[in-house]
């Protein structure tokens, strides 16, 4: 049979939904093609704050990773734009020179943000919050800059703002009206939500019209419309969106707001669909992602001809976490002469409900701080529920149950990834799935922000009745029902040795997959360090590179400076290298360290050789740097060696494998210099001691450092260094940071089994013995032909480097 060529324009989450929906109903039917802007794999939009905040990467958010695209087959080009669609040849050319020809052409070129036409918004610091790229800029800001103003109090601009305030800004959030998220949320709620946000560092300016962006060419501030002036140093515009429309404009094919579609996604012209934000149906543009992933449905059974009723619209609800803060709302939100209003509000618990009445029935709500009704009311909405439907099913003990068994199955679950009830329930009779982390695994319903997993939870004792049950372990995912005890168990007793036999021995439910292949590679490697051979294809790929792979498919290249010391012969060497590679930039990292980004894979192997010098594995789950200030040989604060107990550490522990990343520092004084306060393990000098904190995070969920011990001399102190890492590599779970480890176990349970002098020292055999196996990766790949020719020469990184 021969496939038609079906090209996707825009690589965003409602065209890729469409996609995917085709690959399930006929895989051998299309040769696919997808052309994305953004240099990136498809990602999750909805999480993009949490790339703002600091401590979440792309592939964090990623919803489809490079392989995807190649298991199924599908030609990608990243970072590259169609310019333009010839509709009467059936093709479409990008700014690469490339044409591509198509049988039928999906547009999902989604929505641009809008940026309001001041005078001055043309300077330099005034940024969008759309996409990664603005993310990056704006990080970038925060590392020379301290003031902050946002435009826009709605869902965007708080969520900015919280980025913002994360990355050390001062944040002065502008808004129009009177309260925030006037659009999702009625006053009362909107006034909590400013009160919360408020004691999080948020300083809100209401009922101000901006009238001019100062400054000459960088910003320095804002002026309002009543004359008065604040200090900005970055300008982020989030007052809104509209769908891209321009390269369909420019074709010929009509537009209003949006692309104009029916009810099956198709424009006026023959076999064109719009799909996504930047669609327009019976005169809505949708911008959430529940009406976009059906409209994603729709079209893929249209694209293959199977039968069905069509895109009849959507009624809309938002259930959010602003900044940690539950709302939700759905239909009608604020009340007026023909409503009635059924209201509860409880100040001490700061929560907020509020469910409007329209002859009877229930019109509309308002949820703040508990949301957990959210779901039962939007149906209710949906179908015209009268209030005593409500309010009788509150009192009963399986509502939830009962609310679930009574959804059609076409009633989305998930609103973040679009997964409905009926396709849950197929996977769970099918797959024989029990759990809420089998269901996730199978069909992807509560992955992203895990709001609807009570949900998922009725929904699985709806389908399985009494057979299930509610008070589950947690696997270690989706391909088994063992948790990591009973798998670490497992492998002790049977002796297993390799990650396919652990997956046959123990009964595994298919293959593996990305969580489990990593995670099982660490922990036979964590259990028998001295004969288990590494399974370098089970790592992730910056892992199995021994390099963190950038947005456009290069390289960077950190080479190890113990303590952040480094020496004049070396920093020859780098810029020898940097000059002879053509390195894209050289960059000091926040560790202390010189990174060389824009290496082509090809060159790594000959980079690393002519450096001579250690990895410092800025791309590994294992130590990566020990961050020093110059201590007390320096500084007349100091009262301790920090740079010396600094190389010490890093000397000891480095290429040791670990759960999650680790990052030390050890300052000379309690000025802390270091950032020793915000470490996985940080490291205070005091007047004739050492102070050792454990379980701080800079990253997106900031948390201070615990003090665990006082130590007299150095030597107790790297001991219970290497027993607390130990006691983390064995305890903790895979992907588990030291700081979610150390509030999961409490610090005081983990000061009790660290003061067992006994424990001490056979944590600390168990670390020596791991790390007597350790190589220099770098020298490793040099030196192996095989590991040269299967890393760095044949494997095909789905991205055009060249």
């Amino acid at each position: 049979m021969i496939k038609q060529k079906l090209v996707l324009i825009g690589n965003g989450m409602a065209g890729v939904r469409a996609i995917e929906e085709v690959l399930k109903i006929n895989p051998e039917g299309f040769e696919v093609t997808i052309f994305g802007t953004e240099p990136y794999p498809n990602y999750n939009r909805i999480q993009l704050s949490k790339v703002l905040q600091g401590g979440t990467s792309v592939s964090d958010i990623t919803l489809n990773d490079w392989e995807w695209y190649q298991d199924n087959m599908i030609r990608f080009y990243p970072g590259e734009t169609v310019t333009a669609i010839n509709t009467k040849t059936q093709t479409v050319s990008t700014d690469k020179g490339r044409t591509e020809s198509y049988d039928q052409l999906i547009i999902a070129t989604g929505s641009n943000p809008f940026m309001l036409p001041l005078p001055g918004a043309d300077k330099e610091g005034v940024k969008a919050f759309r996409n990664i790229k603005d993310c990056e800029e704006m990080i970038e800001y925060s590392k020379r800059h301290k003031k902050a103003a946002v435009i826009g109090g709605g869902l965007l601009g708080l969520e900015a703002a919280r980025g913002l305030l994360n990355l050390g800004m001062e944040v002065d959030v502008i808004h129009i009206f009177d309260y925030l998220m006037e659009r999702q949320l009625d006053r009362t709620a909107g006034k909590l939500l400013q009160t919360e946000l408020e004691k999080q560092g948020m300083n809100f300016i209401l009922q101000k019209n901006t009238a001019e962006i100062t400054g000459r060419k960088h910003v320095t501030g804002l002026k309002f419309s009543d004359g008065s002036r604040i200090k900005a140093d970055l300008v982020v515009m989030a007052v809104g969106i509209k769908p891209n429309v321009a390269l369909a404009q420019e074709a010929g094919i009509p537009v209003n707001r949006g692309i104009l579609v029916n009810d099956y996604l198709e424009t006026d012209i023959p076999n064109v669909f719009a799909v996504g934000e930047c669609a327009e149906h019976r005169g809505i543009a949708y911008g959430l992602v529940a009406p976009l992933y059906q409209q994603g449905q729709v079209l893929a059974k249209r694209l293959c001809g199977v039968q069905d009723k069509g895109y009849q619209g959507s009624v809309l609800s938002t259930q959010l976490k602003v900044s940690g803060v539950d709302v939700f709302s759905a239909g009608k939100i604020n009340e007026d002469e023909s409503t009635k209003v059924y209201k509860m509000y409880d100040d001490w618990n700061g929560t907020y409900k509020k469910v409007l009445i329209e002859d009877g029935k229930i019109a509309g709500a308002v949820l703040f701080g508990d949301t957990k009704d959210g779901n039962k009311l939007f149906d209710f909405i949906k179908k015209g529920a009268r209030i005593e439907e409500y309010l009788e099913s509150s009192q009963s003990a399986n509502s939830e149950v009962n609310l679930v068994a009574s959804m059609s199955d076409e009633e989305i679950i998930c609103g973040c990834n679009g997964v409905t009830k009926g396709s849950i329930v197929e996977a769970i009779k099918a797959n024989g799935l029990t759990t809420v982390d089998q269901v996730k695994g199978c069909t992807n319903a509560s992955r992203s922000c895990g709001g609807c997993k009570s949900l998922v939870s009725d929904l699985l004792a709806c389908t399985l009745g009494e057979h299930y049950q509610a008070d589950q372990k947690e696997a270690i995912c989706g391909c088994t029902t063992l948790s990591r005890e009973e798998v670490l168990a497992e492998i002790h007793e049977k002796g297993l040795t390799h990650i396919r036999e652990v997956m046959n021995v123990l009964e595994w439910e298919s293959d593996g997959c990305s969580k489990c292949k990593p995670a099982l590679n660490y922990y036979l490697g964590m259990i028998n360090p001295l004969k288990y051979q590494d399974e370098h294809e089970a790592r992730y790929v910056n892992e199995r590179m021994h390099a963190n792979i950038q947005k456009d498919g290069t390289y960077s290249v950190v080479p190890r400076m113990y303590g952040g010391v480094t020496t004049s012969d070396d920093l020859r060497k780098i810029a020898d290298v940097a000059d002879k590679y053509k390195v894209g930039m050289i960059k000091v990292t926040g560790g202390q360290r010189i990174d060389l980004l824009g290496v082509y894979k090809e060159d790594l192997p000959k980079i690393w050789a002519e450096l001579d010098m250690p990895s410092g594995s800025a791309y590994s789950k294992g130590l990566r740097t020990v961050k020093t200030c110059v201590g007390e040989n320096f500084c007349r604060f100091g009262t301790q060696d920090s740079i010396g107990m600094g190389i010490r550490l890093e000397r000891k522990f480095e290429g040791l494998n670990t759960p999650h990343k680790v990052k030390m520092a050890v300052s000379a004084c309690p000025r802390n210099c270091a950032e020793s306060g915000i470490k996985d393990v940080g490291v205070v000098g005091v007047e004739g001691a050492w102070e050792m904190y454990v379980g701080g995070n800079g990253g997106t969920h900031l948390r201070e450092a615990d003090l665990l011990f006082k130590f007299k001399s150095g030597d107790e102190l790297v001991e219970m260094i290497g027993a607390f890492l130990q006691y983390y590599r064995e305890s903790a779970k895979y992907l588990e940071r030291t700081s979610a480890w150390v509030e999961r176990l409490g610090i005081d349970h983990i000061r009790d089994v660290l003061s067992d002098e006994l424990m001490v020292k056979e944590y600390n055999n168990r670390i020596d013995e791991a790390l007597s196996v350790v190589q220099d990766p770098w020298k490793e790949a040099i030196n192996n032909k095989n590991l040269l020719r299967d890393l760095y020469q044949n494997v095909k990184v789905p991205v055009e480097t060249k």
